[in-house]
């Protein structure tokens, strides 16, 4: 990095930005820049060690910051730290001004807009949580999502985060025989779906997809299908279920309990596209990807608290 930045200065291409940026920015100059890379790699446990400390929630302060054996391959970060995404996305929040702050703003294709504040949103995740112990799903156990970019996708990957459950995104674009490839190779035993999706004001018929795909997925138990159209589609008694029946059911508490992880645990799985080959299983686990998706986030972009972030990329291509 530091020989890019030398590069395009010898080049006249290094452009100072405008004093009313640098100002505001979390990095001030090259100078403050180079001394934080400078730390990273002359000491880079007291380094991740200092982000760990001030960017995330330990439930248990780790034991190692980094252990790793290249030859195996094994790398470990915070070993013997018990954290978890949901708490840290969401719960900590609560007792702060962000509470009533907007977490996630959403827009539609069609022009409707739904605002979820970190209270809200938290009833949300907690209610879907406790739908997915409902059914059976616990630590450990694999829930396949093929959701279109809507509220729900984020809120069903939190609720999975907070008991434990390890997430696999299939991109809402994706064939049948792509949907049953992952769940297959993955073993998931639920899968997330809508009825329909809408992509550039075209029809996406989801859980038609998804039922051609599990007529080879037997360890799939229970299908929860999002009304996203209010479109009419085949529901199987017994394993389909409807999202918005399930998570207002009496009895699904609006609270659930924290499942804290170990810092390896295993968060989730995203496949390759498979353009070479067969889709491969990238598995993500926790501190450590959180960890560094939050300080990259935080620096990359400039991130302040009343800044809104626009997304317009497919979480499933993460």
């Amino acid at each position: 990095m530091t020989d890019s930045i030398e590069s395009m200065q010898h080049e006249g291409r290094l452009i100072d930005p405008p004093e009313s940026v640098r100002e505001r920015a979390y990095i001030k100059s090259r100078e403050e820049y180079e001394a934080m890379y400078k730390h990273s790699i002359e000491d880079p446990e007291g380094f991740w060690a200092e982000q760990a400390e001030e960017y995330l929630y330990w439930e248990k302060k780790w034991d190692t910051v980094l252990e790793w054996e290249f030859d195996t391959p094994k790398v470990e970060w915070f070993k013997g730290g018990r954290t978890n995404v949901a708490y840290n996305c969401v719960d900590r929040h609560l007792t702060t001004w962000r509470r009533n702050k907007a977490a996630l703003i959403w827009e539609s294709d069609e022009g409707r807009t739904k605002v979820y504040t970190y209270q809200s949103l938290y009833y949300k995740v907690c209610r879907m949580a406790n739908v997915l112990k409902k059914h059976g799903i616990r630590k450990g156990d694999r829930v396949a999502i093929y959701l279109p970019m809507i509220p729900e996708l984020a809120i069903c990957m939190l609720a999975c985060a907070r008991i434990g459950a390890i997430h696999s995104i299939v991109f809402a674009g994706f064939s049948a025989a792509a949907l049953r490839d992952r769940i297959q190779d993955s073993g998931c035993k639920m899968l997330i779906t809508a009825d329909e999706g809408l992509r550039g004001g075209r029809i996406v018929p989801l859980k038609a997809e998804a039922d051609s795909a599990l007529y080879e997925c037997p360890s799939i138990e229970s299908v929860i299908v999002v009304s996203r159209a209010r479109a009419r589609v085949d529901m199987e008694p017994g394993r389909d279920f409807w999202y918005h029946e399930e998570v207002r059911a009496n009895g699904i508490a609006r609270h659930c309990e924290i499942e804290w992880m170990d810092s390896e645990d295993p968060l989730f799985i995203l496949y390759t596209s498979g353009s070479t080959g067969k889709p491969k299983g990238v598995l993500h686990t926790t501190a450590g990807y959180l960890l560094y998706a939050a300080i990259t986030f935080k620096y990359d972009f400039d991130y302040h608290d009343e800044d809104v972030f626009f997304c317009t990329a497919d979480i499933g291509w993460v």
